[in-house]
């Protein structure tokens, strides 16, 4: 191998890690991000107790944004029992 082709493989190789990375990074902040509109979803849902908040509108805009990042709406949703099926 010369010099050069060593080169442009070791620049290869750097270039795909650094995708990787990016990547992996990407999907950490992803994760993070619905940890927290699950919280806010389930608050909105079982804790909050204020009739003037409009809870619909604020959950289809967690639900929309959600879509948005994960292309699966019901994402946050909860998920039925597998006991007896």
């Amino acid at each position: 191998m010369t010099k050069a082709e060593n080169r442009a493989a070791a620049k290869a190789w750097h270039d795909e890690r650094m995708r990787q990375r990016a990547e992996d990074a990407r999907a950490e902040a992803v994760a993070a991000d619905l940890a927290e509109l699950g919280r806010l979803r389930h608050y909105l849902v079982f804790g909050r107790k204020d009739g003037r908040a409009d809870r619909d509108k604020l959950m289809n805009a967690i639900d929309d944004y959600v879509e948005e990042m994960t292309g699966d709406r019901t994402k946050l949703h909860a998920q039925g029992s597998s006991i007896g099926a």
